[in-house]
């Protein structure tokens, strides 16, 4: 499907064939770029930066790279390639065709499903604004806007669907997702890993690694949707979001690379004098990110997701990759509950367990990355392994936020939890020392020394290309 650049918002859904759509989103546009220019990359607005722009939907040769200024990037409204003949493939309407428009009794329910994936895209902008003053390098720099302006473009997405289908409760969800803010007391995101700080490079790369790579999983749950508009919108920004886990998967390796280094090279663990982030604070700052990012699938037991499913608007992740019979009706699921002073496995309704299941495909997902991670290390000599901590560890929301566990899933007191948890969680000195490596290194080909470069460069191009121009 070709995409119309010479529209004012660039799209591939005709959307000079509707001219109150148009209006509509003509309006939303500049109050975007207010919004853009308040809570964007703050300092780099002039700036031209080597970004790739979406010129296809086609899954070869989709995008372009060249030189941009960020408040000129062509954002706009791409869905994928429509399926001849879609039908709806799980839950009560299986086998129906695919909805073009919203079914009147879902409306409210899918409404909320979109302003809250699209309420998550402005607010990841909001959290990394800072982060371009104290880039490692101008090839680190180019992959945090590309991130940014992608983010930007999925905004528009959600956006695009709330005008289009939600008509004046829609045009009222889109002003709202440029009003609240990220970690704001009064305005705050909507959902809580949204409002946390991102107040330097390895929160970055966690982040990108695991709360982005929660991004996938919802996307391509609602990818499966019955609601056509959705699933194709969801279809194209899984394209896009593969750099985001990227940057934050060869981010870590990166840091990992460059302590491993180090600790070779200066016969030390104590890397730290040696200006490089030690392992045992990069293991805290993987449990944190993951027990947040891990919160992101709700509760472990569900009647909101089950109804999601029933209706038919939100699947499971690969859903016609799975050999069942697509209702769940009569199926179970295992699930995690507490029992006594530990933890057991129990069978569930596989309906209302579709939460946990989820959250299942994403920990063996993340289980992978944290595999590579070990293989770097493993190939230093290193007597020193990563690990995913228990998910029931330092969780916020769910049947195990009021217990205090350890990372290896030992139910502690509080008093035990007081008293060990500077070693599992970042302190305030871990932070002071990861911000003190935040100095800007912005000349060509160069890179922070707390960092390895990367094998490669972007589109080919070599490691001391330059990726943002003076």
């Amino acid at each position: 499907m070709a995409i119309d650049y010479n529209s004012l918002i660039p799209n591939n859904v005709n959307l000079s064939d509707n001219r109150r759509l148009q209006r509509a989103l003509e309006d939303w546009q500049p109050k975007f770029l207010d919004w853009w220019g308040d809570m964007g990359p703050a300092g780099f607005q002039a700036r031209e930066a080597y970004l790739r722009t979406a010129i296809s939907v086609d899954s070869q040769g989709w995008a372009h790279f060249d030189y941009v200024k960020m408040p000129d990037y062509r954002w706009g409204i791409f869905l994928a390639e429509p399926e001849a003949e879609r039908k709806v493939n799980f839950g009560d309407h299986k086998g129906e065709a695919a909805w073009q428009e919203v079914p009147g009794e879902y409306r409210g329910v899918l409404r909320r499903l979109i302003v809250t994936q699209g309420d998550t895209e402005p607010a990841s902008v909001e959290q990394q604004r800072l982060l371009g003053q104290t880039c490692p390098s101008l090839y680190d720099m180019r992959n945090l806007f590309q991130v940014n302006v992608e983010e930007g473009r999925h905004l528009w997405a959600m956006v695009y669907l709330l005008d289009a289908y939600f008509g004046r409760d829609g045009r009222e969800e889109a002003e709202a997702l440029l009003q609240r803010r990220s970690g704001d007391d009064d305005k705050p995101r909507i959902l809580g890993a949204f409002n946390e700080a991102t107040p330097d490079w390895l929160s970055f790369f966690m982040f990108t690694f695991f709360t982005d790579r929660d991004g996938k999983f919802q996307l391509a749950s609602l990818a499966e949707s019955g609601f056509d508009p959705l699933s194709r919108t969801c279809r194209f920004m899984l394209t896009e979001e593969a750099h985001h886990m990227f940057v934050g998967e060869t981010g870590i390796s990166r840091v990992i690379q460059r302590t491993c280094e180090i600790m070779r090279d200066f016969k030390t663990d104590d890397v730290r004098k040696h200006g490089a982030v030690d392992l045992p604070t990069l293991q805290k700052y993987l449990n944190f990110h993951f027990s947040v990012s891990v919160d992101l699938f709700g509760s472990e037991i569900s009647t909101n997701a089950a109804n999601y499913y029933t209706m038919g608007i939100k699947g499971r992740f690969d859903e016609t990759r799975i050999g069942d019979d697509h209702k769940l009706t009569d199926a179970s699921y295992k699930v995690l509950e507490v029992h006594g002073d530990g933890f057991r496995e129990v069978e569930a309704s596989a309906l209302t367990a579709l939460n946990e299941r989820l959250r299942d495909d994403y920990v063996a997902d993340c289980a992978r990355g944290v595999m590579r991670w070990n293989q770097i290390i493993k190939r230093h000599g290193i007597d020193f392994e990563l690990k995913l901590p228990h998910r029931a560890f330092n969780r916020q929301i769910g049947q195990f936020a009021e217990l205090k566990v350890s990372p290896d899933g030992k139910i502690v007191s509080q008093a035990e939890w007081d008293a060990k948890h500077h070693a599992w969680l970042p302190t305030e000195d871990d932070r002071l020392y990861v911000i003190s490596l935040m100095k800007p290194v912005t000349e060509i080909g160069k890179y922070a020394g707390w960092i390895a470069p990367p094998a490669r460069g972007i589109n080919n191009q070599p490691t001391d290309f330059e990726y943002v121009r003076p």
